[in-house]
């Protein structure tokens, strides 16, 4: 299941790349270090799928680390992406598979 998860995450990558969200240049430590939930106060959220959700998953991939019981980032990237001009359909994809892979083990 860890290689089905890292594939999605690279997917998940991809379609930051593809629709120009990939940011070449990490965000503040301090904007980073948001205590709030998504880090809604200092980042945007493809913003934190990139540095610091997809790190994080991919570190306890590597180190074998027990994953999340539950994961449910797609309704917050269809609310976050709502009215917006961007093809989103393959990023809701790939987070709603990233979902079901960590919710159901």
């Amino acid at each position: 299941m860890h290689t089905e998860i890292a594939e999605v995450l690279i997917d998940v990558e991809a379609q930051l790349r593809q629709l120009s969200l990939w940011e070449k240049i990490a965000p503040s430590t301090e904007a980073l270090a948001s205590t709030e939930p998504f880090c809604v106060d200092t980042l945007t959220l493809p913003q934190w799928l990139q540095f610091v959700f997809l790190p994080t998953i991919y570190r306890m991939l590597d180190e074998q680390s027990p994953l999340p019981e539950k994961c449910s980032i797609a309704p917050m990237a269809e609310e976050y992406f709502r009215g917006s001009e961007l093809s989103v359909g393959g990023l809701v994809a790939a987070l709603q598979r990233v979902d079901q892979l960590i919710t159901t083990g």
